[in-house]
């Protein structure tokens, strides 16, 4: 692997980062630490999208080229709180392993990648619940309740009382874990930034936070009335409680043609246009040039080296929309072959997803 300069890796982990707060920590983390650590958690929840595969592994792998070893946090514990798999972590179980296998087949850089199961992880650790209630003694109950929307709830008084539990939970989990950086999406913002905020006050490191974008679904996106730009983005991800605006990882050729048939892709428009969106965090991260079919009668192939190139030619009207979700469609299904292949011929792979297809549908 070439030698990366701190400037070329700082580089690497802005293409990740929608935010980076301390980002000259980040710096001084690469000056003196080879390998740093940086973790996600994720919650087994049923069927797995494009966001949670195709995105996170190129996401993963750019950061593994600098250096970083990563740790994925696989929240089973997190998951029966949020009541996922009806709480069942026999369930939940089988669903965290499905995720792996689908991560070890869409390409992910699997030798600088540990999964680490909470549950185990805690049996072996008892520390770590003295480290929630001192985490508990260092901030308020409001604070902690406005951390809800990592769990995918809103602030109610009809919560249960796990939405206290789930972000002390996580902030424990940044430590334990060792992480220099916590690297997940936007919508876990709220409550990395509580880790950073405590963490000082207990004699811990903060974790440097790098946020990743989070990709739309395919519908029309709601409008931003009484919603700041983080929790729109948030109310606008790709959800799988909304199955047609979701590709997922074992969709066929032909729901993937479908779904982007009916796709949002305004005309020259380029604000939130899911189409788009894929084709910059997804498609030109994996391929080095994009061809566009068109009819001789409509001036014929468009091929692209770029992102901007492709992006500028949809603003001027050289592009239609359909011609644009027909691409887009192919080029997601190609990268979607190898994970359909590696569940059809592997038998552990085939049980899982055979397993997962039966549970009931959680967000």
């Amino acid at each position: 692997m070439k030698k990366l300069s701190v400037d070329a890796k700082i580089a690497l982990v802005r293409e990740v980062g929608e935010e980076i707060v301390g980002e000259e920590e980040l710096r001084k983390l690469f000056e003196s630490k080879a390998h740093p650590i940086a973790y996600d958690g994720f919650e087994p929840s049923g069927n797995i999208h494009i966001a949670q595969g195709l995105l996170r592994a190129i996401n993963v792998n750019k950061l593994t080229s600098t250096g970083i070893k990563f740790r994925f946090w696989v929240a089973d514990w997190f998951g029966l709180l949020n009541n996922k798999m009806g709480g069942d972590l026999a369930k939940i179980r089988i669903v965290g392993e499905y995720f792996i296998e689908v991560w070890k087949a869409c390409g992910m850089d699997m030798d600088n990648v540990e999964f680490i199961w909470t549950s185990e992880f805690v049996r072996e650790h008892p520390e770590y619940w003295e480290t929630v209630l001192k985490l508990s003694m260092n901030t308020t109950v409001n604070r902690v309740l406005r951390c809800g929307q990592i769990m995918g709830r809103e602030e109610s008084t009809g919560n249960p009382a796990s939405q206290i539990m789930y972000p002390l939970m996580q902030a424990a989990d940044i430590h334990h874990l060792g992480a220099d950086i916590a690297q997940l999406g936007m919508d876990q913002r709220k409550v990395n930034m509580l880790a950073r905020d405590i963490f000082p006050k207990l004699g811990f490191v903060p974790p440097i936070v790098v946020s990743h974008h989070m990709l739309m679904g395919l519908g029309e996106p709601k409008a931003a009335e009484g919603l700041n730009s983080v929790d729109r983005k948030i109310e606008i991800k790709m959800s799988k409680s909304k199955p047609d605006t979701a590709i997922f990882m074992t969709d066929s050729k032909e729901d993937v043609s479908r779904k982007f048939k009916k796709a949002f892709c305004p005309a020259g428009k380029v604000e939130d246009n899911p189409v788009l969106e894929y084709m910059k965090y997804i498609v030109f991260e994996r391929f080095d040039s994009v061809k566009i079919l068109r009819s001789e009668k409509f001036g014929g192939d468009l091929e692209f080296g770029c992102y901007k190139d492709l992006e500028s030619a949809f603003v001027k009207g050289k592009i239609h929309p359909l011609d644009l979700k027909d691409c887009c469609a192919e080029y997601i299904d190609k990268l979607l072959v190898p994970v359909r292949e590696h569940f059809e011929k592997d038998k552990k792979a085939k049980g899982l997803m055979e397993q997962v297809r039966g549970f009931a549908v959680t967000r």
